[in-house]
């Protein structure tokens, strides 16, 4: 049986590991919704869902053009591509919050989970508005959104990949650009909403306290519902011909 096939077995448990860099990414990412679009938290005003998704397909776009552009090219430079198509995404979407949040609505950035800023040392607490979670995008939020949306956009570069690997020899190289790409963004969305329970609305990043008490449970969920559309993914490939 395919499925228990080693090599499959090990190219289930990659795309296991890209739910789990995807899973992270979303709690990496500061996650302000609507209190952040008010200035009355930090982040960025929108949803996990949109914030990882988008800058994870946007890490998809890099990742599938280095693939395409070099077919012989290694797994770590195809996951490396998506990790940098993704960073810059969402880092030119905190910069532009951060010159709105400044020079729109005229607030200090403050966190409001941390005293004092574990990247620059500045005070925090003096600056946090009354009544509010916090404001704007401080450095720390900043510096853990890059590296979270790296972390997702390596993971879609993974299951990109691995997919790449099981349908380009069975169908055209169009057709399996196609089908690998929106299997990928359909695990993307699977484990965008997935975090979005445990973090429940708001998130600053890897400094907030929420960060440490609902990563575990949430990244186990992930790898195992990543392994099983991994399943789905293969059992895809056997009905097709080549």
């Amino acid at each position: 049986m395919v499925l228990l096939d080693p090599t499959t077995l090990i190219d289930i448990g990659l795309i296991g590991l890209s739910g789990a860099l995807i899973c992270l990414a979303v709690h990496f990412i500061p996650v302000g919704g609507a209190p952040a679009a008010m200035a009355q938290a930090t982040g960025i005003g929108t949803g996990t869902v949109e914030l990882a998704a988008g800058s994870g397909l946007v890490g998809l776009i890099t990742s599938s053009y280095m693939l395409h552009a070099d077919p012989s090219a290694s797994m770590a430079l195809v996951m490396a591509s998506g990790a940098l198509g993704a960073s810059v995404m969402l880092a030119s979407t905190m910069l532009a919050g951060g010159f709105i949040y400044a020079y729109g609505v005229a607030v200090p950035f403050a966190s409001a989970q941390v005293k004092k800023d574990p990247i620059t040392g500045q005070r925090q607490d003096n600056y946090v508005s009354k009544g509010t979670q916090g404001q704007g995008i401080p450095t720390i939020c900043f510096v853990s959104g890059v590296v979270g949306s790296g972390l997702g956009g390596a993971g879609g570069g993974l299951i990109y990949s691995v997919l790449m690997h099981y349908y380009s020899p069975l169908i055209s190289a169009t057709s399996a650009a196609a089908v690998a790409g929106v299997f990928t963004m359909g695990v993307f969305y699977v484990n965008s909403v997935i975090p979005s329970y445990g973090v429940g609305g708001t998130i600053e990043g890897v400094h907030d306290p929420k960060f440490r008490r609902v990563v575990p449970k949430d990244v186990f969920t992930s790898v195992v519902v990543s392994m099983l559309c991994g399943v789905v993914a293969i059992l895809i490939a056997g009905g097709m011909t080549p």
